[in-house]
């Protein structure tokens, strides 16, 4: 038996065919949902370099079992800042936990290959049985390259899909997850033909993929198809003037970007309100409320409720709002202390954690697959002038 808890919930029970349950929180109290993946475009890039004196590690807890947590901790910017929220997230899970044999080494990775892989040693050479991080792309490798050796399962942070692999699990929003999700939910409310506006980054690409793909297999066509780089406008008119054939219009970018999108196809005598507009968890931003032309727009991303509750919890403990991947390192620790108390001497091994029943976590039910990616059980969300309404909810377990 697993359980997780904090004092407001009875013990959540599971056996090896059933989700374990992670903490979802006291009574919800009341905060802005927040922006999906604030950083989601940097956790597959490196932060600019810059001479930071690295943090003294510490270890939180008294456990027996020991866990790595690797994180820019002391990198400039916004990833220094995103750590250190999910440091304080990951000792909230510790503290929230019901007696916990967990103890965490926290190391500072500075936000390099080089720090990361020197982090991962320093952890490993402690005695940790996994490890939790790192956040960036590009440090993922250079720390699975020691986790590989010596057989020991790495929980990553990276959105970066392209990084997961044998033994390196990521527990991230990827937007691949967000895509089936959104354009799943439209083939069953009977939309056949599908066009596509994205940017033309590393984001856009991996959405075109995720796009075609699961076009394909829900028996739709793509109609249109672009990609934008600085000149909104003329990607536009190429596909206003293609819009005819299509009944949903795929757009994923964010905030001031999407309003701007929005606004060139409107500009460019696209007719939005004839279409089902689509999005990814990225729309979750007041900026895209905001905008009269995508009012009505349909987007997948976690149930905004667990992270209202989440949030609440943690700004009564550390006085200040979390950045949104926060519940990242919260679920981490939550899955690796419940782990650790039911599931013996495999705890932390590829089969344990590629349960296909998954587990339920602050945003919602995930698992983890073999090939290290994973996939979330999302809530289809509608664009509202006061903010996001739901419109399907999360999934309760995973088919078959």
């Amino acid at each position: 038996m697993a359980e997780l808890r904090d004092p407001s919930l009875k013990p959540l029970q599971t056996t090896r065919r059933t989700a374990v349950g992670l903490i979802l929180g006291a009574p919800m109290l009341a905060a802005c949902s927040g922006v999906q993946q604030t950083l989601t475009s940097q956790f597959g890039q490196q932060p600019p370099d810059a001479a930071q004196p690295q943090q003294q590690a510490q270890a939180v807890g008294n456990g027996r079992v020991k866990v790595g947590l690797v994180l820019p901790l002391s990198a400039p910017g916004n990833a220094g800042v995103a750590a250190t929220s999910m440091k304080n997230a990951a000792e909230m899970a510790l503290a929230e936990f019901n007696n916990p044999d967990i103890q965490l080494l926290v190391k500072d990775d500075t936000g390099n290959p080089q720090g990361a892989q020197f982090a991962t040693q320093q952890a490993l050479d402690e005695g940790a049985e996994i490890i939790l991080g790192p956040l960036f792309a590009q440090s993922v490798p250079a720390a699975a390259s020691l986790t590989r050796q010596r057989n020991i399962s790495m929980i990553a942070f990276s959105t970066d899909s392209s990084v997961a692999g044998r033994g390196v699990y990521l527990l991230s929003f990827l937007p691949e997850s967000d895509v089936n999700r959104i354009i799943g939910y439209a083939a069953s409310a009977g939309k056949r033909s599908y066009a596509a506006l994205l940017p033309e980054n590393a984001y856009g690409s991996v959405v075109e993929a995720a796009f075609k793909q699961v076009v394909s297999s829900k028996g739709g066509r793509v109609a249109a198809f672009e990609k934008y780089g600085a000149d909104r406008a003329g990607a536009a008119r190429t596909i206003a003037q293609a819009l005819t054939g299509a009944d949903a219009l795929l757009l994923a970018d964010d905030g001031d970007a999407l309003a701007g999108v929005a606004d060139a196809l409107t500009a460019a005598g696209a007719d939005l309100r004839r279409l089902q507009l689509l999005g990814t968890g990225l729309w979750d931003n007041p900026r895209v409320f905001a905008t009269p032309a995508l009012q009505g727009g349909l987007y997948a991303a976690p149930d905004p409720a667990g992270f209202r509750n989440f949030s609440g919890r943690y700004r009564t403990r550390y006085g200040q709002d979390p950045v949104r991947t926060a519940t990242l390192a919260y679920d981490a620790v939550a899955l690796v202390a419940a782990l650790a108390r039911t599931q013996g001497n495999k705890r932390f091994s590829g089969e344990v954690l590629t349960n296909p029943s998954g587990f339920a976590g602050i945003d919602g039910l995930f698992r983890f697959r073999p090939d290290g990616t994973n996939e979330r059980g999302l809530a289809v969300m509608k664009v509202a002038a006061g903010g996001a309404q739901a419109v399907a909810g999360s999934p309760k377990s995973f088919g078959a």
